[in-house]
């Protein structure tokens, strides 16, 4: 068994949960098949079952000044490039709208079943035409094309399985959900101090981890700043701006906030898991959220959540065992679930081992891994069986 993974994102090149996922799926996938994985930016690697190779859009795709829309136009220059290289895998597997069309293209050139995994959908996020202009009608587009051609659609949660199911037209017997995974020797409780110290991060402080985006609800957990336990810092970790002028609304705010440490740069994955491990509350302020790796991250290293109340969080967060829910956008629900943590440590120790626990049980990559190749087994053998007529 041999599959091709397309996905904008691979190490180093890692900007949010997609890559998070793709780079532990395909370590763990190699480790029992071929896996080969197209991407974009600049990787080289070849390591026993594992190759990676790096495709960059072409240069007239970033001439003149409407680099909106080259964005997704270069993103289609390298789904080009990539199907220009043959392709003898048995399964292609894509990842977001950015490796749609190459997946769908694959299918056709190729004659090779098509898997798409789907992290988030363009319908459900339309602040991307303030990013992307009037090509967010391209990468809907895309999508829509290579969703309904898919052989198999994981979703990577039952709520965005039911998204799926009422915006595209696909067979309910296509989509299944395998749920995202976590790193469980990376993710785990540590005592570290050098990241904060390096901040000016105290002793006492709440965590929040995401791109710069209005998905992710930051403005929404800046407003409840002036309503969270004064003794407390909020530390911000971000990447990724949506666009320029969303990270300058951001800084504006965060600037009338003393209280907050802005983080804008991408950390080490060891950085990342000594703030999560001290932090004394994680917040996922997200209004749309399919999944949200960040919250297991939290719960892996034994940290509380307080998280909004919407999509595949509540597949992962339980309410009053592993942390607190609220309603989406609401700073003030965001700052008293918050302040009740902060006012009961033993309730927050109790669900922050009740995470590591819960993450133990259901959310391991191996177990996802095996899911996985599974399907990829499944969908060969229909598609061979189809071909012998």
């Amino acid at each position: 068994m041999r599959v091709t993974i397309i996905s904008r994102e691979y190490p180093p090149n890692v900007y949010g949960g997609a890559g998070v996922h793709v780079k532990f799926l395909t370590r763990e996938l190699a480790r029992t098949m071929g896996v080969e994985v197209r991407c974009q930016g600049e990787q080289q690697v070849d390591d026993g079952n594992l190759r990676v190779r790096g495709y960059r859009a072409w240069e007239r795709m970033w001439e003149g000044d409407e680099l909106r829309f080259n964005q997704t136009l270069g993103t289609f220059s390298i789904s080009l490039s990539i199907i220009r290289d043959q392709i003898d895998s048995d399964v292609v597997h894509t990842h977001t709208w950015y490796a749609a069309l190459a997946g769908f293209w694959c299918k056709v050139l190729y004659r090779v079943p098509l898997v798409s995994t789907v992290h988030s959908l363009e319908p459900l996020r339309p602040w991307k035409e303030e990013q992307l202009g009037a090509s967010f009608r391209l990468s809907t587009w895309a999508e829509k094309l290579a969703l309904e051609n898919a052989d198999r659609i994981i979703a990577v949660s039952h709520h965005s399985r039911d998204e799926i199911l009422s915006l595209f037209d696909v067979k309910p017997e296509r989509v299944v959900v395998i749920h995202n995974g976590i790193d469980l020797n990376l993710y785990r409780p540590v005592t570290a101090e050098s990241t904060r110290r390096a901040y000016g991060i105290g002793d006492d402080y709440i965590l929040f981890v995401g791109r710069v985006s209005r998905q992710k609800g930051i403005e929404h957990l800046i407003e409840a700043v002036p309503y969270i336990d004064p003794k407390v810092q909020l530390v911000c970790c971000t990447s990724a701006p949506d666009t320029a002028g969303f990270e300058q609304e951001i800084a504006a705010r965060i600037a009338r906030q003393p209280r907050i440490v802005w983080i804008s740069s991408l950390l080490r994955e060891d950085q990342y898991v000594e703030l999560y491990s001290n932090a004394r509350v994680f917040v996922c302020p997200s209004v749309y959220e399919p999944f949200g790796i960040i919250n297991l991250e939290s719960m892996a290293c034994q940290t509380p959540v307080v998280a909004s109340r919407t999509g595949g969080i509540l597949e992962t967060v339980v309410d009053h065992e592993t942390g607190l829910l609220v309603e989406p956008g609401d700073p003030r629900a965001i700052a008293a679930a918050v302040n009740q943590l902060l006012g009961d440590r033993a309730r927050a120790e109790a669900f922050g081992r009740n995470g590591r626990q819960r993450v133990e049980k259901h959310f391991s990559w191996s177990a996802i891994a095996e899911q996985t190749k599974a399907l990829y087994e499944a969908v060969a053998t229909e598609w061979r069986e189809k071909a012998r007529g």
